[in-house]
This record gives structure tokens, sequence and C-alpha cells, in this order.
């Protein structure tokens, strides 16, 4: 075997280096600053309403609710992403956890007559438990997908989203819908069942989130699995000539990015819907923006969660700087847009190797 052939490549989604990430942020601060002058707005006002808006003490409750499901579906995407694999079906797997999560506390009694008598913190457990596993299991059919009839999973798992999101929308529209008002919505989830309030909008469905954060951090850097999945993402046929049976690997790694998206949905439909609206857990973007933050730090888990953070509180401040300004927050899209272009031009993201 030659020494070329045991070399492993460089990664096709190279960790960052530190001056890149800052510059992209400079970069698109200056454009977007341009943009806003342009339009006859004060780039300095809109930059400091988005700064007061976001990471003021009396706002931090705002800024952290909308970075708990941000942040999850960043470390969705990054877990694969750090393997060398992408998950596109962050919405299909979204929607099916928050289904589950709704259906669950609502159904279970009256199918078990025993349930009724399960405390209401159990019961969200249960609830929470069954939508990680549901979409687990259906973000796992596009690795399957791959391993067993070669589609490749970028496609598949795209693909997938489409009759996750049209059947969760026909069971709330039809049979399950809650017949007392006009909407697309399952009846409300029983108050027991609902996550604790921390503060404000918050609830402890932050705590899940950094008790995940944790463990993803600790399973990259300290355990075996961890180890093999970079190796798989610096050079998928060098990792298999170590041993590494590549298609547990991608079954395991996107269960685990489908469970935690359905965590996502569990405690957004738990934590503040308190039941499931057609179409309210897609709309504000979580998925895209948090493969975004998962691309910015080229799937590198603390990377990944920084990177979803500072997203978060861009994206709060735009509520802010909206407010209280006449420029419209689709210019923190364009930001979020504009460093993340500028950094795959800077390394060189889809160049032929």
């Amino acid at each position: 075997m030659s020494e070329k052939t045991m070399t492993p490549r460089p990664s096709r989604l190279p960790a960052l280096s530190l001056p890149a990430v800052p510059l992209a942020i400079l970069i698109g601060v200056v454009l977007g600053g341009l943009l806003v002058l342009v339009s006859g707005g004060n780039p300095l006002d809109a930059y400091w309403r988005i700064l007061v808006g976001s990471l003021a003490p009396a706002n931090w409750p705002d800024t952290l609710n909308w970075a708990v499901p941000l942040v999850g579906m960043t470390i969705a995407a990054a877990i694969p992403l750090r393997g060398g694999m992408v998950n596109l079906g962050g919405d299909g797997q979204l929607a099916i956890g928050g289904f589950v999560a709704a259906v669950l506390p609502v159904m279970l009694p009256q199918i078990l007559p025993e349930a009724i008598a399960l405390p209401g913190p159990v019961l969200a457990a249960l609830a929470i438990l069954a939508a990680m596993l549901a979409s687990g299991l259906y973000a796992a059919l596009a690795a399957l997908g791959e391993v067993r009839f070669g589609i490749p999973m970028l496609i598949s798992s795209l693909l997938l989203s489409y009759p996750a999101i049209g059947v969760t929308s026909y069971f709330v529209g039809f049979p399950l819908r809650d017949t007392t008002t006009g909407l697309s919505q399952t009846a409300m989830i029983p108050e027991g069942a609902r996550l604790m309030t921390i503060s404000g909008p918050l609830n402890i469905g932050l705590l899940m989130i950094v008790a995940v954060a944790a463990l993803v951090l600790y399973v990259d850097r300290r355990t075996v699995g961890g180890y093999e999945l970079r190796m798989r993402g610096l050079n998928p046929r060098f990792t298999a000539y170590g041993g590494v049976k590549p298609g547990p690997q991608m079954l395991r790694t996107l269960f685990a990015s489908g469970a935690i998206a359905g965590l996502v949905g569990a405690i957004i439909v738990l934590g503040s819907l308190y039941r499931f609206q057609d179409g309210a857990l897609l709309s504000p973007g979580y998925t895209w923006s948090g493969l975004m933050a998962a691309l910015l730090a080229g799937g590198e888990p603390l990377g990944a969660i920084t990177a979803g953070l500072f997203f978060a509180a861009l994206q709060t401040g735009g509520f802010a700087m909206q407010r209280e300004t006449e420029i419209p927050r689709v210019l923190t899209m364009i930001l979020q847009a504009i460093i993340i272009l500028f950094l795959a031009m800077r390394h060189g993201v889809g160049r032929r190797g």
C-alpha cells in the first residue's frame, strides 16, 4: 500500500481558520451597511438596534428562546457534516418530531386509560422520547437508501421531507384537526405535559439543548465513534480501510441527526405552541439557518454551536431593528447569506480536487 493511498486527504468541509470567520462577518457587515445606505437608511442605527435588541440583558430570554431551536438544528446538521455527509431533511424530521410530541399527550390517555394517571412531566418525557425516535428512524431512511440502493443521501434526505410535511399537514387538517377552531392544528396539549418555564418565553428546552450540545462535544472529542466520524470526514476510503463499516456508521449518524431535529420539534410544541400547527415549525427557517451555521464552522461542533448562537442573536436583533426603524429584518438574512457565500469562496467549497 503506497504512502499516497494511506494518507488521509484534506476534508471536503475543512475547519475554518480563525481569521476567516471574522473577516467574513466584517465583509457581510460592510456590504449590508451599503445596502442600508443605498436604500436611504442609517447603517449605524440599524446595527445598533440589532446589537441592543439581541444582547441587552432585558432581551436575553428572547434571544435564548430563539437560539434553542436554531442551535438544536445547527447540531443536527453539524453531526453528519462532521463525517462529510449532508442531511437536508431537517424540515421533515422537525415536522415529524413536533407532530408526535403534540399527538401523544392527547391520544395516549384515550388509547390507554391507565395513562390518565401519569404525571404531566412523565407524559412530556414520553412525548419527547417518541418524537426523537420517530424522527431518528425517519432520517435513517435516507442513509438506508444510500447504503442499500445507492441513492445519494443529499437527494433522498431532501426528498423525504416532502412526504413527512405532507402527511403531518393532512392529519392536522383533517383526522386530528381541532374542530373548535378553523385552523389546521391539533388539540391543545394538557397543561401538565407542557415544558416548565424559566423566564418569559424561555423554558427548560434550553437545558435540554445544552445537555445535547455537551453530549455531542464529548462524543466528538472523547470517544472512538467521534474519532471515526472525524476520520470519515477526512477520507471515507481510508476510514473504511481502517475497519470502520461505512453503512452502520452512516445509519447511526443520520439517526442521531434526525433524533435531535425531533427533539427540537418537541421542544417547540411542548414549550411554546402547545399544539402542532401546520407550517408553524417550518416558517421561521430553523433548518436552513442551522445548516448555514454548521457550514460556517465546517461541521466542527463547538464552532457550529457558536455560529448558531451568533445567527440567533442576529435574527432576534433583526426583529428589534424592524420595530425601531423602517429597515426590514430581511437584512439579517442577507448578512447570513453574504457571510456563507464569502466563506464558500474563501475555502473553495465545491472546488474540484
